[in-house]
């Protein structure tokens, strides 16, 4: 049986050419626009990561705002391809979100969008973010919001998708994943099927 980053990289490499035009695209880009408008960047604190780049879209809306060094990382190798064709100025890796390259306190904020249903190991990721941000350094994530009685009757058949969802997550259990990682909440907000949630080392 394949693992679900197994699945999610296989379905993210079918869905790499032409991604801009698929309707995934159209409907994360919701959450791209609720990150734009939370997340605020400092001329001297700019190095962010964005967790589950896809093809680099986030970063590129962002440079439009603010002056950054962006990074990306994501499951599949053509979506990172095409990011490090599109946007040369930004660095790009192909990585898992629970274990990284990157040295101790690399970034000053990290960003998730339409994505974190995906992870297989919330709290492996919580760790490894924890790890990464330099002291008060901000974790951003745009998440799914299903109500509890959706939550109930769709978390069961998650795990059967072909794109390599895990779970739909109630907004306390993500507060409570990184709470236990060690952070701190810095800020929630919630509009429609989104759920945003802000977090401070």
């Amino acid at each position: 049986m394949k693992t679900y980053a197994q699945k999610s990289r296989e379905y993210y490499n079918k869905l790499a050419n032409g991604y801009n035009d698929s309707l995934e695209a159209l409907y994360t880009l919701r959450f791209k626009r609720m990150l734009l408008d939370e997340i605020v960047i400092e001329s001297e604190r700019n190095s962010l990561l964005d967790v589950a780049c896809g093809n680099g879209s986030l970063l590129k809306m962002l440079s439009a705002k603010y002056r950054l060094k962006g990074y990306g990382i994501d499951i599949s190798e053509k979506m990172i391809d095409s990011a490090r064709s599109m946007y040369p100025e930004f660095q790009f890796d192909v990585s898992s979100c629970e274990e990284t390259s990157f040295q101790d306190e690399a970034f000053d904020a990290i960003t998730v969008s339409a994505a974190y249903h995906h992870f297989p190991d919330v709290k492996g990721f919580a760790r490894e973010a924890y790890r990464l941000l330099k002291p008060e350094g901000r974790l951003y994530i745009a998440e799914i919001y299903f109500s509890p009685l959706l939550r109930t009757l769709l978390n069961p058949f998650v795990p059967l998708s072909k794109a390599g969802d895990v779970k739909f997550y109630a907004p306390k259990e993500i507060e409570a994943t990184f709470k236990n990682a060690g952070f701190q909440t810095n800020g929630f907000k919630r509009t429609g099927q989104v759920q945003l949630h802000i977090f401070r080392k």
